[in-house]
């Protein structure tokens, strides 16, 4: 036994202990006793509850006596069986003692039934070993697909929780298309069968998602899921495998291996496809979303659009290209009328040279009974006499004309 210091060894009145120190030291002498930290006890449980932090309180009786036992959550978590008033069990902990009330109690970190330990012995070596290759990392959990459209089931036809399952899938998405593969699911035959139920689904080409359920049980009907050759095949499946077996409390290598554990099989089929209700409700909210935002964009629109109306017609070249058209027309009418003075102008010079012309012109002369006479031979006009010979043939012009003539004597 190790020895330690009395906590009392420093009073100044041995004699003198109080309730905390002698507690202490009563806990002291349980804690650094070897033989009590690692103990196995076996009894009958009686008093059992579980507290709302999932912690277990008990106790461990036979006919003589009773110890009280408490198991905290983390190590009750990892239970692979449901403790039950008054069934036997075979316990391991550590002895120590609770202050507060000044007793002495069995701290469980582990909790079997009886006559079962050879299972969990069984049970715990493959589940270290299957951890250790890796199986039950974190990294190779697939996510599940968010729409389902085929769905195998691995469990027993005559299965009740064949039915729950169908009616959750039934109600929550009925889209989904289900494919049964049939297995037993408890006794010797059961870890073959299931291996091939699920080598067979994974084998198709059309299937999504596959669970593996079966209601609760004990801890030997329950064994099959704990098979090694099953474990392997969940492991091996191309598609993501959610493990429904038994109750809330019940773990199986199965549950470690699978890419989801739902703590119930009614739990496999809610975690495995939508529920069509909430699709109903996000479609509608995101609907009126949608309608919201088209409105509130077609109403930005139509405000741009005026707004790019009223810069266009502020900038538009319509009102310069009138007003030019106005000059244009105001212009033309200028030009018209400076061209019509212009050329009344023009008619009043031209009328006042044509008469100083008329004036000025010989045919005038003619008119008053006056001629020109031209040689016929050469055009000349005829000015002097000298300028003729008898014989000669001449051109006379008057007024109204002209004819010819021959000179018969000078």
């Amino acid at each position: 036994m190790t020895h330690f210091q009395s906590p009392i060894s420093n009073l100044q009145s041995p004699q003198t202990w109080t309730v905390s120190e002698l507690t202490q030291y009563i806990q002291n002498l349980l804690e650094f006793d070897p033989p009590l930290q690692d103990v196995w006890l076996g009894g009958e449980i009686s008093n059992f509850t579980r507290s709302s932090a999932g912690h277990l309180y008990f106790t461990l009786k036979d006919a003589n006596a009773a110890l009280s036992c408490v198991m905290w959550r983390a190590a009750a978590e990892r239970l692979a069986w449901q403790p039950k008033q008054g069934a036997a069990a075979l316990a391991h902990g550590r002895i120590s003692v609770y202050p507060v009330q000044g007793r002495y109690q069995l701290y469980v970190d582990q909790l079997r039934p009886a006559g079962l330990g050879d299972l969990h012995t069984h049970f715990e070596e493959l589940r270290d070993r299957l951890k250790a290759e890796g199986l039950f990392d974190a990294e190779r959990k697939r996510p599940l697909p968010p729409f389902p459209r085929v769905l195998g089931i691995v469990t027993s036809p005559q299965a009740a929780a064949l039915r729950d399952v169908l009616n959750i899938l039934r109600r929550r998405y009925p889209l989904v298309r289900v494919l049964l593969a049939p297995t037993l699911v408890q006794g010797d035959q059961a870890p073959l069968q299931i291996v091939a139920a699920l080598q067979a689904l994974d084998a198709r080409d059309d299937v999504d998602l596959i669970l593996l359920v079966r209601g609760g049980g004990s801890l030997e009907e329950l064994w099959a899921f704990n098979d090694e050759g099953v474990a392997r095949a969940i492991a091996a499946c191309r598609y993501p495998v959610v493990s429904g077996v038994g109750h809330e409390t019940d773990f199986t290598i199965a549950d470690f291996v699978a890419d989801l554990r739902a703590p119930t099989p009614s739990a496999a089929a809610e975690l495995s496809v939508p529920d069509q209700a909430e699709l109903r409700e996000r479609i509608g909210t995101r609907a009126s979303r949608l309608a919201g935002c088209m409105e509130r964009r077609l109403s930005q629109a139509r405000q741009d659009v005026e707004q790019q109306q009223r810069a266009l017609r502020r900038f538009s070249p319509q009102a310069r290209v009138d007003a030019d058209r106005q000059q244009v027309d105001d212009l033309g009418q200028r030009a018209g009328r400076v061209l019509a003075h212009t050329l009344a102008l023009r008619r009043s010079g031209l009328a006042g040279l044509q008469a100083g012309l008329a004036a000025l012109s010989p045919l005038a002369t003619l008119e008053r009974g006056y001629a020109i006479v031209q040689r016929q031979d050469t055009g000349a006009v005829v000015r002097s006499v000298g300028q003729v010979s008898t014989g000669d043939g001449l051109t006379i012009r008057v007024a109204d004309g002209e004819f010819d003539a021959v000179t018969r004597a000078v």
